[in-house]
């Protein structure tokens, strides 16, 4: 009796003869798995401008402010006018990254699939880090100075009954995008406010959020879905990445001196939300998110790691509004 011709379906053109190559093809399925995780879970990054860098430790954004418009005089030498340059600068911090390591007894002995857990918790992990700095980073930029000279800073709107009226916390909204009207920020459609899940549901039993009479059915919410749209211009996001404790001295894992080249740390106690226009932060990837899988022989089991280099900073305060309770 003869051998079977067995068709791997990890090989690549039938290219076998070692582990690595009889699951070279599986490598995209995990791939694929993570970065459909953080894409879940992520709410931020993409609410936020990101750049790749081919190398460096660092990248420049250049930040200038406006020209002045002037009625001319006939006869008087036109000579130009000074405006004003600065710059952000967003470093690219340690190696962030998620591993797990399957023993091969274990997955002998499981009734079920474990790997496809893990791929996205590695992907939920780095998706976590990234938006919880990211949060911090637009409350932190609501409380900065302006990046040039003559221009606008951060703003930062405060009320007691933020967090425990939806009518007020929902005109706090309104003066959000009053504020940013006020620095020119754009109304784009970029405008973004994030709140934590049980602010969220307050703001959607808000009658002016969410009204039958001023609202087309479920178009901007209902109180059937608990969920809500946009109020003023400004897209409503539910998180619970967004700070609302000490953060002042983050430790390790997550941050310290020695893994951020970047500000993440501040009292955020009294937050309740914030609302940010695309332009107010900013990620620097250097490498982004890639993984790894690993067979090892001499632990018998296999290690499979997610991992990406990035880096984010302020761009431009006035663009962040921070909504506080602080009397």
């Amino acid at each position: 009796m003869s051998n079977a011709t067995v068709s791997r379906v990890g090989q690549v053109n039938a290219s076998g003869g070692s582990l690595t190559n009889d699951t070279a093809l599986f490598l995209k399925v995990f791939t694929g798995e993570v970065l459909e995780a953080f894409k879940e879970v992520n709410v931020a990054m993409e609410r936020s401008i990101v750049r790749t860098i081919s190398s460096g430790k660092s990248a420049q954004f250049p930040a200038t402010w406006k020209a002045v418009a002037q009625f001319h005089t006939p006869g008087a030498e036109i000579v130009g006018q000074a405006i004003n340059h600065n710059e952000r600068i967003i470093n690219i911090d340690a190696l962030l990254l998620a591993d797990a390591f399957v023993a091969n007894i274990d997955e002998a002995m499981n009734h079920y699939d474990v790997r496809s857990i893990y791929k996205n918790q590695l992907g939920y992990a780095l998706a976590n880090a990234s938006d919880k700095f990211l949060l911090q980073l637009m409350v932190l930029a609501a409380r900065a100075s302006a990046t040039v000279s003559g221009g606008f800073g951060g703003t930062e709107l405060s009320n007691v009954d933020y967090d425990n009226s939806p009518n007020t916390l929902a005109t706090g909204l309104f003066d959000a995008a009053t504020a940013l009207d006020e620095k020119d920020v754009p109304d784009d459609g970029f405008r973004t406010g994030f709140f934590r899940s049980d602010l969220y549901h307050m703001l959607v039993q808000s009658d002016r959020a969410v009204n039958r009479d001023w609202n087309a059915q479920d178009a901007n919410g209902s109180y059937k879905s608990g969920k809500i749209m946009e109020i003023c211009g400004i897209q409503i996001v539910k998180s619970n990445h967004v700070p609302h404790t000490n953060l002042s001295a983050i430790t390790v894992p997550l941050c310290d001196s020695t893994t951020t080249n970047n500000t993440y740390e501040g009292d955020f106690s009294d937050i309740v939300g914030v609302v940010t226009h695309k332009s107010a932060v900013g990620t620097v990837k250097l490498l982004d998110l890639t993984t790894e899988i690993q067979y090892d022989v001499r632990r018998q089991g296999t290690l499979m790691v997610a991992k990406m280099a990035v880096g984010h900073g302020i761009l431009r305060p006035e663009s962040a509004v921070s909504l506080d309770i602080t009397p």
